[in-house]
């Protein structure tokens, strides 16, 4: 068919008015429009002292960059060097690249597809009988175009839902930084508590050593009895048998390091001595509110959500008619000189309405399916924002009280200190046998060690807290 000026005014007019009718159109999307739910927000976290309740505060604890919370430097090298290779942190990231390119692919369905082609067929005949011989050449040129109107919104929410499950990866890789920083925190805490047991131990075992000396000289000149000489022995293998151990201890905490790393297994650098690691007393925590805005899982959970009520749309959209336009412009002759000049355009244009009558209850059973999941990620919101309070109220409570257990710590080693000191010198002037100085002696060792746990105790609590308030993955 040949396109005349005639017939090109009708096309353009036609192309207007129906661009004008897809305007109207474009607004309208079925499935209810995404709001977020109410949530049962406490005014104050549980675990909060009574005189800090109400009481306005500095910014929340969470809201602080992981350098400022962990100030040794050894330890922000350590995070820098596993935020960059740390193979949880590069999977997530591809996983953003994954949906990042996947909704480019999902919105592309919302615009038309155009394709070119070009094509040139010859056929030559010899002579028979009456008729000569011939040759025929046609050449072609064309462009096509094809549309599936959105008139429902489908593509619209279906877009929807992938840029809600890409910002959904986004805060997921933001988690994933978020645990990694509190582990490699926590790895790196309990890696020097390991070593200050092991440095109390090999200090305790070398005074043994001397005290077994000087009783194994007393015992042959009959000063003391072997019975003492023992005890003393016992001293010397409870304090030799915890070296090894704490040893294999260490080396297994710089392994899970490096593993966090992004390495092989091997040393891990030292800095600050665990009792010289700063940290306040007490840590801000900020408005409960704003816990729903800072948490990442908090956040990838109502991307989630997103997606998921955007899906009810799609799955409505379905009931309604697809509506497809097709076209095809282009030239043909069977003359190549004269493919561009001449009457040689071609042009169609084809529309289609496609009407679902009966699915067998398919597509009320995708809807169903659409609102039931769209629930089911609604109470997984609404749980991951009651369990966020409970890891707040829960990191408050341990950072209190293992601050309190470890000044009472502190205050018991330094009794035991004095009581191991008091029965070595009663024992020297024979005022008493050495079943008294095997017993303060091993309550002083048992609680030296006793103390670096609740030190190492307290700055777990503060790891935990800081991550439970949403810190840790700003950058």
């Amino acid at each position: 068919m040949h396109m005349n000026q005639s017939n090109r005014n009708h096309f353009g007019s036609f192309v207007v008015l129906f661009m004008g009718l897809v305007m109207f159109l474009a607004g309208c999307a079925v499935g209810p429009n995404y709001r977020r739910p109410a949530v049962d927000v406490p005014a104050a976290y549980r675990g909060l002292a009574e005189d800090e309740m109400g009481r306005s505060e500095p910014p929340s604890l969470g809201e602080e960059k992981w350098w400022d919370v962990f100030q040794d430097k050894e330890l922000q090298s350590l995070i820098r060097i596993a935020i960059k290779n740390n193979y949880d942190v590069r999977i997530a990231a591809a996983r953003v690249l994954e949906a990042r390119a996947q909704l480019k692919i999902t919105r592309a369905d919302q615009f038309p597809s155009l394709s070119g082609g070009a094509g040139i067929t010859g056929q030559g005949n010899p002579a028979v009988g009456p008729i000569p011989s011939y040759q025929l050449t046609e050449g072609q040129v064309n462009l096509s175009a094809s549309w599936n109107l959105d008139f429902w919104g489908r593509y619209r929410r279906a877009t929807e839902e992938q840029r809600a499950r890409l910002l959904a990866q986004g805060w997921a890789q933001q988690a994933v930084i978020s645990t990694l920083v509190a582990n490699v925190a926590s790895g790196y805490f309990q890696m020097r508590e390991l070593d200050l047991q092991l440095e109390i131990s090999k200090r305790t075992l070398a005074s043994r050593k001397e005290s077994l000396e000087l009783t194994s000289l007393r015992t042959e000149h009959g000063i003391d009895t072997m019975l003492d000489q023992r005890q003393a022995e016992q001293l010397v293998y409870t304090a030799g048998a915890q070296v090894p151990d704490l040893e294999r201890q260490i080396e297994q905490q710089e392994n899970a390091l490096s593993i966090l790393l992004g390495n092989n297994p091997g040393s891990i650098p030292r800095g600050l001595k665990l009792t010289d690691q700063p940290h306040a007393p007490e840590v801000p925590a900020g408005l409960p509110s704003s816990l729903l805005e800072r948490r990442p899982d908090i956040r990838e959970a109502e991307e989630n959500l997103i997606a998921a009520n955007a899906q009810i749309g799609v799955a409505r959209a379905a009931y309604f008619p697809q509506i497809s336009l097709t076209g095809t412009a282009g030239y043909q002759s069977s003359t190549l000189t004269n493919l561009f000049t001449g009457p040689a355009g071609i042009w169609s244009l084809g529309g289609s309405l496609l009407q679902p009558i009966f699915e067998g209850g398919r597509l009320r059973g995708g809807v169903r399916l659409a609102e039931a999941q769209q629930q089911e990620i609604l109470l997984t919101y609404q749980q991951s924002i009651q369990s966020a309070f409970r890891d707040v109220s829960d990191g408050l409570v341990a950072y209190q009280k293992n601050r309190e257990f470890r000044i009472q710590e502190e205050k018991l080693t330094d009794s035991a200190r004095d009581a191991a000191q008091l029965s070595e010198q009663r024992f020297t002037a024979g005022a008493t046998d050495y079943l008294e100085v095997l017993t303060n002696e091993t309550n002083y060792f048992s609680d030296e060690l006793t103390l670096a746990q609740a030190q190492f105790n307290e700055l777990q609590a503060l790891v935990q807290l800081y991550q439970a308030l949403g810190g840790g993955w700003q950058q």
